[in-house]
């Protein structure tokens, strides 16, 4: 792989075949469409990972949504001695440019982006916290303290509420499907 720690869609698309994908979102955001080939290793089991990572034969690209991720993962990989190139713009800028993307089957019951997850999330309890501000003022230190968690979280470029969504079942992997992942990925 060359210096470069990122790739872009373009360079990425050109490289596929020769290149082992990890996808690091949360197995729901995987369904809801991921780089053909990818292999989903949530973040949150990226440690679990590494020994098969290590062995990977080839060049590692990991992919998240948008790259913030992938990046978080990448430096994760590095300390550990495991080269890995990001995809600058996730899986969003990789879609943007046109390039396929493997969905699940039709019919199949698909998971909500964790981005769209946290707005329901963010916006459920701001009204939550605005509606029962009527019955006592102090109920809207809720929505403040909301609002206040999303100007944290678009400074320091981290999601404590994604973190916390991301625990939940739909968004959990099952160990069987974490250990398939990992077996396939020592073929590689």
């Amino acid at each position: 792989m060359p210096s470069a720690t990122a790739l872009d869609a373009t360079q990425a698309d050109a490289r596929l075949d020769d290149l082992t994908v990890v996808d690091v979102r949360t197995p729901g955001e995987y369904a809801s469409g991921h780089l053909p080939g990818a292999l989903n290793i949530p973040l949150d089991h990226l440690k679990r990972a590494l020994p098969a990572l290590r062995e990977v034969r080839g060049d590692l690209l990991v992919v998240c949504a948008s790259g913030a991720r992938s990046r978080t993962a990448c430096e994760l990989l590095a300390e550990h001695g495991v080269r890995a190139a990001t995809l600058t713009g996730g899986t969003q800028s990789w879609a943007g440019a046109g390039h396929r993307l493997d969905r699940p089957a039709p019919g199949a019951r698909a998971v909500w982006s964790m981005e769209r997850q946290v707005r329901l999330t963010a916006g459920a309890v701001v009204l939550a916290g605005l509606g029962l501000g009527l019955l006592h003022p102090a109920w809207q230190l809720l929505s403040a303290g909301i609002a206040g968690g999303l100007v944290f979280s678009a400074l320091t470029n981290t999601c404590g509420m994604a973190v916390l969504l991301g625990r939940l079942p739909h968004n959990r992997p099952r160990p069987a499907d974490l250990d398939a992942t990992l077996a396939a990925l020592a073929g590689r």
